[in-house]
């Protein structure tokens, strides 16, 4: 069904969104106090979710959306906890912070039996799939983590919701649902396709990216391009017209999906000539409070493709800070040595980066995991 030929021969471990010469030149930066690395060291020690004391409270069923008893707060705190504890492992040795992390699966793991709610339970499986995937990835090797039962757990409680949404697309529409959905279903699949070595799942989700039906793909999520006036050329994403937090969330969702394939060997960061990167360079120079162009966009809605369309940027949440960037600026500066001017720009407001806790509280502080100034300086 699905194209074969992304999934890697071998497979790198870890290699998820971090390989092992990010976290030994993290490790090493940070045992000689140098910045900006330490800078981002000190942010994460500093979070409360990185406490090696931080106790798990899984929930056989994770709930989110509206009219439901929504607890799916609880996951990503666990999540950001589990997160940031292996990082601290990895790079300051504790193995107090490795036990942590391990505990914090392993009681998911033996708990969670499926993710129920209304739509955005797509919403929850995606964000949060991805994001525990990454955490097992971390800490696959480590003793005292049961990696089998978590594999099953991502394979038979996330995978299943993630595959419905890029499949059925909750019985809608193919446009109704913005590049968001589809990019962290595509993140989760592609996440436990690494953690489980299932290279039909990469294929699936890297085959989605490059061609699929939803405005997850490259082309639908970037759907117009322009030229500005200095001669930086920008890609219009997919939910400017909505609001500038939202596409914080896709710079983040594709940047994570991007990470990962690079790290197993496949560049979709550089695919159909870098068009990821020229929407990176269009949603920092608005959100740096620079003018862009635009063009309207429209769209079919609901069951029966009702017609809609933006016919200006939006301008709601103008200038958030994400820690979204430094994996944007350090891949496309530092590793290919392109002018990513906006991206720059944008990175440096929110320098160093921390992560889950270091923002608001609510679900979109916890949207991505953060730390890119940590993990990706180069």
């Amino acid at each position: 069904m699905w194209s074969a030929g992304a999934a890697p021969v071998t497979w790198t471990h870890p290699g998820g969104l971090h390989n092992r010469g990010d976290l030994n030149r993290a490790k090493v930066r940070v045992a000689a106090g140098t910045d900006p690395w330490y800078s981002g060291w000190k942010l994460l020690t500093a979070n409360a979710h990185s406490a090696s004391t931080w106790t798990a409270r899984p929930a056989s069923i994770v709930y989110r959306g509206s009219g439901y008893a929504e607890n799916y707060a609880t996951l990503y705190n666990d999540i950001a906890a589990a997160y940031q504890n292996a990082l601290r492992w990895w790079i300051g040795g504790t193995t107090a912070n490795a036990a942590c992390a391990a505990a914090i699966c392993n009681a998911w793991a033996d708990t969670l039996t499926s993710i129920q709610g209304s739509a955005d339970r797509f919403l929850a499986a995606g964000i949060y799939g991805w994001q525990f995937a990454n955490v097992g990835e971390l800490l696959r090797d480590y003793s005292g983590f049961d990696l089998a039962a978590f594999q099953q757990m991502m394979l038979n409680v996330f995978y299943p919701v993630n595959n419905d949404f890029l499949v059925n697309h909750n019985g809608a529409c193919i446009t109704n649902y913005w590049a968001n959905w589809d990019l962290c279903n595509m993140a989760s699949i592609m996440a436990i396709g690494i953690l489980c070595e299932d290279g039909e799942k990469f294929d699936q989700a890297v085959t989605y990216f490059k061609s699929g039906a939803g405005n997850g793909s490259i082309a639908h999520a970037v759907p117009y391009l322009h030229t500005d006036d200095d001669g930086y050329v920008l890609g219009q994403w997919q939910e400017s017209g909505r609001d500038q937090g939202h596409c914080m969330l896709g710079m983040g969702q594709m940047g994570a999906l991007c990470e990962m394939a690079w790290n197993q060997g496949t560049d979709l960061y550089g695919y159909d000539d870098r068009r990821f990167f020229k929407a990176a360079q269009y949603v920092a120079k608005y959100n740096v409070g620079r003018d862009v162009p635009y063009t309207t966009y429209t769209w079919g809605s609901g069951t029966n493709c009702a017609v809609h369309s933006q016919t200006a940027l939006g301008s709601g949440s103008r200038g958030l800070l994400r820690p979204v960037w430094g994996m944007l600026h350090y891949h496309y500066n530092r590793r290919l040595y392109l002018d990513d001017k906006y991206i720059a720009q944008m990175y440096a407001l929110v320098a160093p980066e921390g992560g889950g806790g270091d923002y608001e509280s609510t679900s979109g502080g916890y949207d991505q995991l953060g730390f890119g100034t940590l993990m990706y300086a180069k």
